[in-house]
């Protein structure tokens, strides 16, 4: 049999279009980051990274993925092991639950952490009067980030977990072995690709997340300012090339991060063939 193809012309047109989009969208703002990010020299660049404040708000940018993703690895695979490997009542909601950062917009999801933290919230008086604070201080951040990052983990565990099935947990169970062994020596080596592909695009939102975390950060300089936050007020004071020369560190974590995807789909596919 002839196998049929679309017209070269039209092959042509399509690929066309394809890096045109690629060229206008990706590369070009890519480009137009590190240019306007060493318009002043490397020297302008350097100082701009080594200022407290950019240092700060790395950290704090840092400090928050390192504690948002392994909250979110753990409830991601507890979820989907949960979805995938049982029928309960509520399966359903729970699905719901774990979507719901995706149909809420950031800005939302601040203001509800505002309005159940802030100091005229639900909770606020009571946090007062023992001195806790969670809005306009680290912890706000963490909860902010941790909530639009949700669903990372467990959306790409689910449905991995699900075509698997659970013949190869019973039959460990049926030779022998306790849970945690049949969890830890077959379930976790079969979504190991799945994990780690769920933990890089949890990193990514986390570390370039803005919109909650503007709303419960307060802005303030040196202690809850993340770099997207950072970028945003050297932008508005003028700073360009400052702004443009942090903004250059989350394009190139974005660079890193769209490699390890690259490598880890690779690594998902031919466990698949």
């Amino acid at each position: 049999m002839q196998v049929r193809t679309e017209p070269r012309i039209v092959r042509y047109v399509l690929i066309t279009i394809a890096l045109v989009f690629f060229g206008l969208f990706l590369v070009l703002p890519l480009v137009c980051v590190f240019q306007n990010a060493l318009s002043k020299g490397w020297v302008v660049y350097f100082d701009a990274l080594r200022h407290p404040d950019a240092l700060a708000a790395m950290k704090m940018t840092m400090i928050t993925a390192l504690i948002v993703v392994p909250c979110n690895l753990i409830f991601g695979v507890a979820a989907a092991w949960a979805v995938s490997k049982f029928d309960f009542k509520g399966k359903n909601l729970l699905l719901s639950f774990i979507d719901l950062p995706l149909s809420v917009s950031p800005v939302i999801a601040g203001l509800i952490f505002i309005l159940l933290f802030g100091a005229q919230g639900v909770l606020g008086p009571w946090l007062i009067a023992h001195n806790i604070r969670i809005v306009f201080a680290w912890p706000g951040i963490i909860l902010a980030t941790i909530f639009v990052t949700v669903p990372m983990v467990a959306r790409e565990l689910i449905p991995i977990m699900k075509s698997q099935g659970t013949e190869e947990e019973e039959a460990a169970l049926t030779l022998g072995a306790s849970g945690w062994k049949t969890f830890w020596m077959v379930s976790i080596p079969n979504i190991r690709w799945g994990i780690l592909y769920g933990v890089i695009l949890c990193n990514a939102r986390a570390m370039g997340e803005f919109g909650a975390v503007s709303v419960v950060s307060g802005h303030i300089r040196g202690l809850t300012n993340t770099m997207p936050l950072h970028v945003e007020i050297l932008y508005n004071e003028y700073q360009s090339a400052a702004a443009f020369a942090v903004a250059s560190i989350l394009a190139m974590l974005a660079i890193v991060t769209l490699i390890a995807k690259s490598i880890v789909e690779a690594n998902i596919r031919q466990g698949q063939k």
